[in-house]
């Protein structure tokens, strides 16, 4: 087994899904670059990354849909946007292995293409696509469903980076109302024009995290984010 057969072999391990025709697989993971310098292949992935874009959404529009009988349209569409975005889907694609099985011309691979997010995100979605001319839409379901987790996990901890001070007000709020949360300087250093300010946030008289940031709103978001840690904990009640 060479190494390129080799890639291909961890990948699908880590996909959960092994396919019966290597060539969908093959295609989904050749980037257009590749067929520069190797003419002779049949095809590169942006037909399946148009057709594997598609079909994630469905399966997570599907699935969304089941998990929360109770939301309207805009929270279900925001949902699905924050687990569709690039962003998302290339680093998915790095935890599952995808950069290590991409066929890339030489000249995209020498400038980094392995690494580049919308290569990826690309790629990935084209496995998805992959996946469905393989198999069926069950298969591919359960298969996309199986990397992403608990929807409702993934969403929580998605909401806890991109807008820590809203996922913990959301989360004190059932309990302790509305004002109970409070972000206090602890400290500030340097000159005017690079201070760096240290913020706590209480709830109540109670600390639950402290953040350190060039600007009073990102050294509360990194407050925010150390207090969801300790939420996470069990800590506080």
């Amino acid at each position: 087994m060479d190494k390129t057969e080799r890639a291909l072999s961890s990948l699908q391990k880590r996909l959960n899904y092994r396919f019966r025709t290597a060539s969908f697989l093959h295609e989904a993971l050749t980037h257009a670059s590749y067929l520069q310098d190797h003419p002779k292949t049949a095809g590169h992935n942006q037909r399946l990354e148009f057709l594997g874009d598609s079909v994630l959404h469905f399966v997570l529009t599907d699935q969304l849909y089941r998990e929360f009988p109770a939301e309207r349209e805009g929270a279900l569409s925001r949902r699905r946007a924050a687990l569709s975005k690039g962003e998302f889907l290339s680093q998915l694609a790095r935890d599952l292995g995808v950069d290590g099985g991409l066929l890339l011309g030489k000249s995209e691979e020498d400038a980094g293409g392995r690494t580049r997010a919308s290569i990826l995100e690309d790629a990935l979605e084209a496995i998805v696509g992959a996946i469905y001319l393989d198999s069926d839409p069950a298969t591919t379901q359960r298969v996309v469903l199986g990397w992403y987790g608990s929807l409702t996990e993934r969403l929580a901890l998605l909401e806890d980076a991109e807008n820590p001070k809203g996922r913990l007000q959301e989360l004190i709020q059932p309990a302790h109302g509305n004002g109970a949360l409070r972000y206090e300087v602890i400290n500030a250093t340097g000159p005017k024009h690079a201070r760096e300010y240290e913020i706590t946030v209480f709830l109540g008289d109670r600390p639950l995290g402290t953040g350190r940031g060039s600007s009073k709103k990102s050294a509360e978001e990194v407050a925010a984010r150390a207090a969801l840690v300790t939420l996470r904990k069990g800590s506080v009640k």
